[in-house]
Formats: structure tokens, sequence, C-alpha cells
């Protein structure tokens, strides 16, 4: 047998061979890191760690291996993130199940984690949590905290009690449905959210991978700001004296988002930006020992 393509098919005998005729046609296909994108799908196929392919590439390959690396690298062209074939996503140093029922964890998320945890909190609601990922990933951090996560999906919140069960935060993690503050209960020292912030106008021109990702958690197919609204309508009648809320954010609502938090008598109000120098996360702390029964 020799290496090759056939009808479009690969034919090779080795890891490196398969490897390659995967690269190669995720590069056609216009895929960014193509190369990257195979070899995650190929370590998956064989089960093992990513760094050590390497240790493989000269072995030979399955049949039902090769069948499954192509399959993957099929699904890859059709522009299904990698997440989603693997079935997991790395954030914060830990791994999350993802599905197409919530948003994949983004690295510029990490902004909003590394900024909550600048200081101490014992209680965070993390509203429209999706995968769980921001609220166990602060947890998990800070042992002695408990926490609430909320979303309106159920099939969300399957994945993300899914996820901590997986790391073992039950004793500090509960989840409830709901739709913003409607039926949420009890105070927090942080507040935390990443809502639905693109536009209608700017969804036809995102990437076609967010065709996998639940359109609800994306836009609020209205001016991106409806979700900020919400939060911050009622966000001061559930934070404690001094607490904190943290929204992340996209890269053009800075302004108005920090304008919502100041109508409502946020102080220390500020603009945090992502490694790129983007706005991703703006900050506000309730200013004074009595919190103001907003909402109610």
């Amino acid at each position: 047998m020799t290496s090759g393509e056939t009808s479009g098919a690969i034919t090779a005998v080795t890891v490196q061979q398969a490897l390659v005729f995967g690269t190669r046609t995720l590069a056609t296909a216009e895929i960014d890191g193509a190369g990257r994108d195979a070899r995650l799908l190929m370590a998956h196929v064989l089960e093992i760690a990513s760094d050590r392919l390497t240790l493989v590439l000269p072995d030979a390959i399955s049949p039902e291996a090769q069948a499954a690396f192509e399959a993957a690298i099929a699904r890859r062209v059709a522009r299904e993130p990698v997440s989603h074939i693997l079935g997991r996503r790395a954030f914060y140093g830990r791994v999350f199940q993802v599905t197409r029922d919530v948003l994949d964890p983004r690295p510029e998320t990490e902004i909003l984690i590394q900024e909550a945890l600048t200081r101490p909190f014992t209680s965070v609601l993390d509203l429209g949590t999706g995968s769980g990922a921001i609220l166990l990933t602060l947890l998990a951090e800070n042992p002695l905290s408990k926490g609430l996560g909320s979303d309106l999906s159920e099939a969300a919140l399957a994945v993300a009690q899914a996820n901590c069960v997986t790391l073992g935060l039950g004793k500090q993690a509960r989840f409830q449905q709901a739709n913003w503050w409607n039926g949420l209960n009890g105070d927090f020292d942080l507040i935390v959210s990443n809502p639905p912030y693109i536009a209608a106008a700017e969804m036809p021109d995102l990437s076609p991978e967010l065709a996998y990702e639940p359109r609800m958690a994306l836009t609020d197919e209205a001016d991106g700001l409806t979700a900020y609204r919400a939060i911050v309508a009622e966000a001061r009648a559930h934070l404690v004296p001094r607490g904190r809320i943290l929204l992340e954010i996209g890269p053009t609502q800075g302004a108005a988002v920090s304008d919502l938090l100041l109508a409502q008598g946020f102080k220390a109000v500020r603009v945090v930006a992502d490694l790129d120098g983007r706005d991703r996360v703006v900050s506000g702390q309730v200013p004074n020992p009595h919190r103001r029964n907003v909402g109610k």
C-alpha cells in the first residue's frame, strides 16, 4: 500500500502521511490554523495528548482511525469548530465540555476571570452561565466561595452541571433556570456575565463557525445592548455593599455599558482591555454601605 490520494480519500499508511493529507485538505478549504487543527483532530482520534503526537508520527494508522480522522476533517471543512468535534474546550487551565447548546469559552474571557480574582469574594452570580466556564473557574480558583449560575436554556444548564460534576465543584455551585433576574433571589459579592452583545446587523459578517453556537447567546437581535440594560437595571438590588459587577463586552461597547452603570449609581466604573488592546470588560462597584433597591 502506498501513500497518495484516491477520490479525495486518505490512503496513507502512517499517522504522518494522514496528518499531511488532513492539513492540506484544511488549508485548501482556507481554514485558519490548518496544521494546528489537523494535529488536534488526529490526537483526538488516536486518544493521545496532542503534545505526544510527534512520538507516533511514524506509526501505522489503523483503518478505523483513518476513517475517523477523515470524518473529523470533513466536519472541520464544513466550518464546525474544533471544540465541537472534540466535545471540549480548554479555558483558564481547565477543560470544559461544550456542545452546540453553549458558547465556546474563549481566551479573551479570561480577562474577566483575572479581573474578578483581583479582589476576594465569597459569593458570585453568573448571569447567562452557558457552559459554566466563568462561574466554575472562579469557584475553583477561590475554594471558599459559593456561586449561582443562571441561564434561560435548560440544555445549557445541563452542560454547566456536567462540567460542575467533572470538576468536583458540586458543593460550591448551584444552577437555576432564569431569564436574567426573573426568579433570582439573594445578595452577592460579585456579579459576572458574558451576555449576548453582537448587534443583529453584525451577524451576517461573522465567521461561519458561529453558526454552530446558539444564536440567542450571541445576539439580542437588536443593538447588542439589550442584555446590559436588563442586567444593570437590577444589579444593585442583588449586590452587597461594595459589591462588584463585571461584564464582558464587545470592543465598541465600553462607553455605552459604562454609561449604563454610572446611571444606576455605580462607582469606580472602568473599562479593562484584552491582550490585543481592545475593550473587553466593564467593571463597577456599589459605592456605599447601603444598597439601593433598584427595580424592586
